[in-house]
């Protein structure tokens, strides 16, 4: 992971590059404390203030930074992002201003997945000077969060499947002296069918498994997290075609997303009994390939008719659920690199959420929109549950028809929540096709920063 461990700094009054901000609107007003030649400068550089301009200008023997934001007076979690991604190597501090919010933007604008090459365009080190000290440990925790989900998402199947997933959930297991049980072999067949039945084509070394890690007072609230460890996603029989399939390393986004925010739960001492399970299969194709047409049992006994192989998340996650049910918990949530129809629906700026009760997705929703990491709140509607009957079974994974097909999955994963359970569940793209200032191309957390704000206002 890159180290952002020492690029937010106290400000003790040490040397350092003065960085000014401004508006679009205030720019004419910033423009007249400048000297002419500064101004030919910003003029030479098109900076005219708009939000996410950077500008260097000469101020004697050395230079100001300018950056251009939104308001000032607030910034939000990337107004900084641009200044640390294309300011040079050194010491900064803003002018008549604190970073608040934007250190995180600050932090996760230095990543660089550098595991298979250095990054060679990568610059050195920003660091900002801030007098919010207390506020440093707070976003530094959830940057590194950001960021774990971005390396376990980026790295290729063959260095993260089922196995390399379980030793990164128990490294996490170790640090915070959690129990980590692991579910393999017979016993998976037995307790967790449909897991089994999803990884058992693949190869020796990517075997399916279940892992469950458990932490926290047993007499505290029970939270259950269940994250989607499709760590490879041929598509089974029902094959995608290779652009479909080009980034399914990916298909395992969910379980890095609830890896992440366990472990800043654990790091905060959340007052809860934090059970977490992550599935982990490879969904491949060879002999022993479950079929379109087979009917799967469930832990939960419900009988599951396939209509297509490529709906292989919802099965893994249905007796990860079930299983979760078992604990009684107050809430559970989920994170799964699920449909396709949440991305045409929202693109990929936007987890969608699905929620049972009102009062939790509101205050999802409010958390993102404080932590610019905002969910966008689909249906689950018992409107559309008669797509999932089966002629022959108690449910099919997958609809016949192309309608509303996010919230179809979610009425899926809906049966195997036990009944009255406070349970949302995130449809994450955890990729990002195209670059942003502080949000890098490629793995991407969303909805990890909403769910963590929500659950420390609610369990600290």
């Amino acid at each position: 992971m890159t180290d952002i461990s020492n690029l937010i700094q106290p400000d003790r009054g040490q040397d350092a590059v003065t960085i000014h901000l401004t508006t679009a609107d205030g720019y004419d007003e910033y423009a007249k404390t400048l000297s002419a030649g500064q101004r030919a400068s910003l003029t030479a550089q098109k900076f005219d203030g708009s939000a996410g301009q950077v500008a260097i200008v000469p101020n004697g023997d050395g230079f100001i930074a300018v950056g251009g934001v939104a308001n000032p007076a607030s910034l939000s979690s990337f107004c900084l992002a641009a200044l640390a991604d294309k300011l040079p190597e050194g010491t900064y501090r803003l002018a008549d201003a604190q970073p608040g919010a934007a250190m995180f933007g600050w932090l996760t604008a230095h990543y660089s997945f550098t595991r298979y090459k250095d990054d060679e365009k990568a610059a050195g080190p920003r660091v900002l000077l801030t007098e919010q000290v207390g506020r440093i440990p707070a976003y530094l925790a959830e940057a590194e969060a950001e960021m774990l989900v971005r390396d376990l998402v980026n790295t290729p199947a063959e260095d993260m499947g089922p196995a390399a997933l379980e030793a990164e959930i128990e490294k996490l297991a170790k640090a915070f002296g959690a129990q980590l049980q692991l579910t393999k072999g017979d016993a998976l067949e037995q307790g967790y069918p449909m897991v089994h039945a999803v990884g058992r084509a693949a190869a020796r070394h990517h075997a399916p498994r279940i892992m469950h890690l458990t932490w926290g007072k047993e007499s505290d609230p029970v939270l259950a997290l269940v994250g989607k460890g499709v760590c490879f996603d041929t598509g089974g029989l029902n094959i995608k075609p290779g652009s479909g399939m080009r980034l399914m390393k990916k298909d395992m986004g969910g379980a890095a997303h609830v890896i992440a925010l366990a472990g800043l739960i654990m790091a905060a001492g959340l007052k809860v009994r934090l059970h977490m399970l992550v599935p982990a299969v490879d969904n491949a194709i060879s002999g022993p390939a479950f079929r379109p047409g087979d009917v799967l049992n469930s832990r939960k006994g419900l009988s599951v008719e396939i209509h297509n192989t490529d709906a292989e998340g919802r099965l893994i996650l249905g007796d990860a659920l079930t299983r979760a049910s078992e604990e009684n918990p107050e809430l559970i949530i989920d994170f799964a690199t699920l449909t396709g129809a949440a991305r045409v629906a929202l693109g990929p700026d936007y987890a969608a959420m699905m929620a049972r009760k009102d009062d939790t997705a509101n205050a999802l929703i409010e958390a993102g929109k404080a932590n610019d990491d905002e969910p966008w709140r689909l249906p689950l509607t018992d409107a559309y549950r008669e797509y999932l009957n089966s002629d022959i079974a108690d449910i099919v994974n997958a609809q016949s028809n192309p309608y509303a097909g996010a919230s179809v999955a979610g009425l899926f994963l809906d049966r195997f929540v036990g009944d009255g359970i406070d349970w949302v569940h995130f449809d994450t793209f955890a990729w990002r096709p195209y670059p942003k200032p502080g949000r890098s191309k490629g793995g991407t957390a969303y909805g990890l920063r909403a769910a963590w704000h929500m659950l420390k206002a609610r369990y600290s």
